[in-house]
């Protein structure tokens, strides 16, 4: 399977010679082995295949020995962790995954090369510190969702007919959520083409769950972090789940769904409305890959009844273990995985960069591409409306503990109100547990 599509390769190539060079990775490393754990997923292994080129340049090799996603990586760190077994030396890392790390990640700063900081922009920086140390580089993966979608559903006169006299309302991309569920109920014609999908487990349905609660006007947690998600708001964003797959406007199996399902499934061209990442852009409108390629909208993405776009976001990034025994290496790695002509290859194929001079190049490519520019544009509005995840440690803790409840909520099992007492109840158990109040 496909990254990226022989363009789309192209296409980064030539904007990397656009970009300054950036700082040397120096260092001799010869003999070295850099273990790493990496976030695994088509949309890196573009990244990831540049490994070979620090490895020439450096001498030093690396194994990766495990390669999952954040949710599976976090698991997974937190085993070794608990086990001490952290002697590997580069991670993948997150920003709402870091506060839950305390002393795995060494203090970056010292280990790599003068100057490279100010290339990023400063609020990604600040993101990426715990307690004052820069535990991440950040690379150009930095994430809000917007909203993809088939442009062909909005062209046909006679789809547009049928909605109007079925609703009363024109056909447009919608720019509500209450607009996106009609829609997406319209659109279905299960089980060959269904509305939408979405995320239904783990931290991936809670975040969205969490956005959805913002955009209805509430809150996920108080000030002193106990839940506040068991309200009206709560109430109407589960609300939104449960219709959709109680309607059959999403494929059975999303509960189990995670962003690989997602992805994949919006270009099999069998999904209508998708809210997603950047960094499927250049996928989804690749016809290597893609069975939507050519055929794919993108806008901002859409507001809840409060006037509140959702904006869950946050930010990848690679980080160094504090008992890695060549941390020079590992830093010199981290470095170059995040360095300009890694981040305006990854930028190519949609993510959003977070160094300053890819973000101008970017832009500046992307005059003569209308589907670029169209990405950009939606997804640098859709930024204007990111917020983080709540910078708790104890926030993947609490994702735990809520989504098998909102997906007992989804799956008839539970009524709405019921799910959402289960959980609140467990958190704030958690959260007095652990001493938070």
């Amino acid at each position: 399977m496909k990254h990226l599509g022989k363009r789309a390769v192209l296409t980064a190539t030539a904007c990397a010679t656009a970009v300054l060079t950036a700082p040397a990775f120096g260092g001799d490393f010869d003999g070295v082995e850099i273990q790493a754990k990496l976030i695994g997923g088509q949309q890196y292994e573009g990244l990831y295949a540049r490994i070979a080129e620090w490895e020439a340049e450096s001498g030093a090799t690396v194994d990766i020995i495990s390669k999952k996603s954040h949710f599976e990586l976090d698991k997974e760190i937190k085993s070794d962790m608990a086990a001490g077994t952290t002697g590997w030396c580069v991670g993948s890392n997150h920003s709402s995954f870091a506060a839950q790390y305390p002393g795995l990640y060494t203090d970056l700063m010292p280990l790599i090369s003068e100057g490279v900081v100010d290339e990023f922009v400063q609020a990604n920086i600040a993101a990426s510190k715990i307690d004052g140390e820069l535990v991440m580089l950040p690379r150009a993966q930095f994430d809000v969702s917007a909203l993809y979608y088939q442009k062909s559903l909005y062209e046909d006169e006679a789809t547009k007919a049928a909605y109007k006299e079925k609703t009363g309302n024109d056909l447009t991309p919608p720019d509500t959520w209450d607009e996106f569920k009609e829609q997406a109920i319209f659109f279905t014609d299960a089980p060959n083409f269904y509305g939408t999908q979405y995320a239904g487990k783990d931290e991936a349905i809670v975040g969205r769950f969490y956005e959805l609660v913002i955009a209805e006007g509430g809150q996920l947690f108080n000030e002193d972090w106990s839940p506040a998600f068991n309200s009206d708001a709560g109430k109407s964003a589960l609300s939104w789940f449960v219709e959709l797959y109680e309607a059959g406007a999403v494929p059975p199996g999303t509960t189990s769904y995670l962003w690989d399902d997602l992805g994949q499934g919006f270009a099999s061209g069998t999904i209508g409305l998708n809210l997603d990442w950047p960094g499927w852009a250049g996928f989804f409108n690749d016809p290597e890959s893609s069975k939507a390629a050519g055929n794919v909208g993108v806008k901002v993405q859409p507001q809840g009844s409060a006037g509140i776009r959702t904006g869950w976001s946050g930010h990848h990034g690679f980080s160094v273990t504090s008992d890695c025994e060549n941390k020079e290496a590992a830093a010199s790695l981290v470095e170059f995985l995040t360095n300009s002509e890694s981040q305006t290859m990854e930028s190519a194929g949609g993510p959003l960069p977070t160094r300053t001079a890819v973000w101008e190049t970017v832009v500046e490519t992307a005059k003569d591409d209308p589907y670029r520019a169209e990405v950009l544009s939606a997804f640098q509005e859709a930024a204007t409306h990111a917020f983080p995840a709540p910078q708790t440690p104890y926030w993947s803790e609490a994702t735990n503990l809520i989504y098998p409840e909102l997906q007992a909520a989804i799956l008839g099992d539970k009524t709405i109100d019921e799910a959402l007492e289960t959980a609140s109840e467990a958190v704030d158990e958690m959260m007095q547990e652990n001493g938070v109040y």
